[in-house]
């Protein structure tokens, strides 16, 4: 089933944990809107300093590292704004501070729609289900309702010349309810190009092209979709 979305995007903001979490679950989308003329900007609340599978590469360098991998990863779909947050990979709570510095970024980038992590836990995949989403997920809606909105929460961001803004939809990745399929067969060159700008992620993967496309597919299938086709999922959800 598929829901109405509001047609008149100027601009969308996507707040993720990790760099490749956008890759993953929406760069094909994201690829899409920066065609049709909507101007995209990334959140990413962490460096992703935990991950990597190379013991030779100093921890210390893996955060920087994944910083240029998003960068490259963000210009192949044509994205070309983006802010990290800093916050310490596998420790991302859903505190007041980060619901602050989410709403910042909202009201500063003033989007149309907003893209997050869900922040329900998925018993059916495990790996969309990360702590760190869920935390992400949970501040970053609180974030669009009220924070963002309402112009005496966070009284310190109206002290920086930051006006009260009201995103209009939330689109939600990963979680258990899904109410938007979006046909992406004709960018998923570019977005397996974002996914292989991460490098120290999945370089290891020799299967990732044939993985994406039979999870896609698969979307897709449950979408109505033509055979052949791929798609990402959402949920949508109204936020005027």
């Amino acid at each position: 089933m598929m829901t109405t979305v509001i047609d008149d995007v100027q601009r969308a903001l996507v707040v993720m944990a990790h760099p490749d979490d956008i890759d993953f679950s929406c760069a094909g989308t994201v690829a899409a809107w920066v065609d049709a003329g909507i101007e995209v900007s990334y959140l990413l609340v962490t460096d992703g300093d935990a991950g990597g599978f190379d013991d030779d590469v100093p921890r210390e360098e893996m955060g920087p590292l994944r910083r240029a991998e998003q960068t490259a990863a963000a210009k192949c779909v044509g994205v070309t704004d983006l802010r990290f947050l800093g916050y310490a990979d596998g420790r991302v709570e859903p505190t007041l501070d980060l619901r602050r510095d989410i709403a910042r970024v909202i009201r500063q980038v003033r989007p149309d729609r907003v893209v997050i992590p869900s922040p329900e836990r998925n018993y059916e995949r495990i790996y969309a289900g990360h702590p760190d989403h869920r935390a992400v997920g949970s501040a970053a809606f609180d974030a669009v309702y009220p924070d963002a909105r309402n112009p005496y929460a966070f009284p310190e961001l109206r002290a920086e010349g930051l006006e009260a803004w009201t995103a209009r939809e939330i689109w939600i990745t990963g979680g258990p309810s899904l109410n938007q399929y979006v046909d992406v067969t004709d960018v998923f060159d570019r977005k397996l190009a974002a996914l292989r700008a991460h490098v120290s992620q999945v370089s290891h993967r020799d299967d990732l092209e044939q993985m994406l496309r039979t999870w896609m597919g698969a979307n897709a299938r449950r979408g109505g979709l033509p055979e052949g086709r791929l798609a990402e999922v959402f949920q949508v959800v109204p936020a005027e």
